[in-house]
């Protein structure tokens, strides 16, 4: 997307330091919103601000931990002051604990389903109550996964908390639609971040099993956060896109 067709716009991303959620945020900065951009790592969200900040865009990092509710309400509160509103929020930011299922502790589960789920719901919840009181409907974007579709080893509880998000997304039609917010969700594959490159087999095993021959860049995936957070999706709601090429159509296992 070239156009700024993201003028007069303010958004929130959580977990933006680096990878999926930056992206996003320079994209839609780059098409000229008003960016708030979160992160529990302070060093790596100045970077990413200080970045986004340099190429032109509008910016502002608050780093914390996304999972709380109180801080979640700051940075609506911060985003709303900052730009004068609030008009997109993105729920990227997620931890992925792999553990076998037998043995899988509970301070894990915990740890999961607090980033994953709470403070997806909260920064939904949140973020609509600001766009209810401007009067000026909105985007809320949830991020899922593949393995909320498909079972992956050691990743019972990852998987569940992914599907969770899409039916939230699904539910919220209900509540937010009269509000003219609507609720979508995101899937990606396997992704090459600056994490998942830290395996130097990723690339080459991800290649081999994915039909259109690669894992998805960061790019791949704004690409359609994008699409679904812009005016050209106001009638799109309750639905999920995969961004996986093509993966999830025949799932061979990366193991």
């Amino acid at each position: 997307m070239t156009s700024k067709k993201f003028t007069n716009q303010a958004a929130i991303v959580t977990g933006a330091g680096q990878g999926i959620g930056f992206e996003i945020a320079r994209q839609l900065a780059h098409n000229g919103a008003g960016i708030l951009i979160n992160d529990i790592n302070e060093e790596l969200l100045k970077k990413a601000a200080d970045q986004i900040r340099a190429e032109g865009g509008q910016c502002y990092a608050l780093a914390g931990d996304a999972a709380d509710i109180n801080f979640i309400q700051q940075m609506v509160d911060t985003a709303a002051r900052q730009f004068g509103k609030l008009t997109i929020a993105i729920a990227n930011a997620g931890i992925t604990l792999f553990g076998d299922f037998l043995t899988y502790p509970k301070e894990s589960l915990q740890s999961v389903m607090g980033l994953n789920l709470q403070g997806s719901f909260f920064l939904a919840q949140r973020a609509a109550q600001q766009m209810i009181k401007q009067q000026s409907g909105g985007r809320v974007l949830f991020m899922s996964s593949v393995t909320g579709h498909q079972a992956h080893k050691d990743l019972a509880a990852y998987g569940m908390t992914k599907a969770a998000l899409e039916m939230l997304a699904k539910s919220l039609v209900v509540e937010l639609s009269p509000y003219q917010i609507t609720v979508n969700t995101i899937a990606p594959g396997a992704t090459l971040t600056e994490r998942t490159l830290e395996d130097a087999e990723y690339k080459n095993t991800w290649s081999r099993i994915t039909p259109m021959g690669r894992p998805a860049t960061v790019e791949d995936v704004a690409n359609a956060v994008l699409f679904l957070v812009s005016p050209d999706a106001g009638h799109i709601t309750g639905q999920n896109l995969v961004v996986d090429g093509g993966w999830i159509a025949v799932s061979p296992s990366p193991y």
